[in-house]
């Protein structure tokens, strides 16, 4: 078990300030449907914006993975980056669940010029420091890991796809993501790395946050086996986030890293 203590407060403060000038923007994926009875193909969009599942910014999907149900990659098609979202689509052929995800390996390094704090950020550690301005003082290289998720299934259920990779922050589906209702409770496992993760807290967000004053949002934090029970008060879409930090890093150059796990669930009217 890994218990997280940490200054995540700071970290995600650097990570934020880094990204969108305003700390209440979201990255999620989300699907035309989760649930299908018949073979066919559904769209997924991907966007970065401050309503929940409102498009404003795209999220690129470089690193789309799709698995299907026997745990072998899925097909995917027209992937394409516009202006406010990314669009992509999948064909659901195979009976089962297909894990849609896409994880987002980056860095962040922030520097002073004259006194002044400025930031970069790139996929390429070398090539950020490589570029920082004459005269640079105070360098902090941050690593991330992003990691957005969303899942659909055509006809019965299965988990052969939806297993954990063992790397970054990450959720073990204890309840199948596409078998949530109303009122009921959903049991899941947040591993980091792999091992269950203690204390780290998950907060959850319905969709339509455009058409409320305001977000009624929620969270809860994962126990001493890295447990969390969501209880859903409603059907509808809805947006979960957790975020972590520690010192595991894989380049020696960057002192810190920073992981977010980025969800979007369908829970069914009873």
């Amino acid at each position: 078990m890994i218990r997280v203590r940490f200054h995540q407060a700071a970290l995600a403060a650097l990570v934020l300030a880094t990204t969108l000038p305003a700390q209440a923007h979201k990255l999620w994926l989300l699907p035309s449907h989760t649930t299908v009875s018949e073979p066919q193909w559904i769209t997924v969009d991907a966007s970065i914006s401050n309503e929940i599942f409102g498009f404003e910014r795209a999220y690129p999907v470089d690193g789309l993975q799709v698995t299907g149900p026997d745990g072998k990659p899925a097909t995917v098609d027209n992937a394409t980056k516009m202006h406010t979202r990314s669009v992509f689509d999948v064909q659901l052929e195979q009976e089962g669940s297909y894990r849609i995800s896409v994880a987002q390996p980056g860095y962040f390094v922030s520097y002073k010029v004259d006194g002044e704090r400025q930031r970069s950020r790139g996929k390429d550690a070398d090539k950020l420091l490589a570029e920082l301005p004459k005269g640079a003082t105070d360098v902090k290289l941050l690593e991330v890991l992003n990691r957005l998720e969303t899942y659909a299934t055509l006809g019965a259920p299965n988990k052969t796809g939806l297993k954990p990779t063992g790397k970054g922050l990450e959720l073990e589906l204890l309840t199948h993501p596409n078998d949530l209702y109303a009122g009921e409770t959903a049991q899941w496992k947040l591993l980091l790395d792999g091992e269950p993760a203690a204390g780290i807290k998950v907060e959850l967000v319905p969709g339509g946050t455009r058409y409320r004053d305001s977000q009624e949002d929620w969270s809860v934090t994962s126990d001493d086996k890295g447990i969390v029970n969501i209880q859903w008060p409603a059907a509808g879409r809805y947006f979960l986030e957790a975020g972590t930090g520690d010192k595991n890093v894989s380049n020696p150059k960057a002192a810190e890293r920073y992981l977010q796990y980025l969800g979007t669930v369908e829970v069914l009217p009873m």
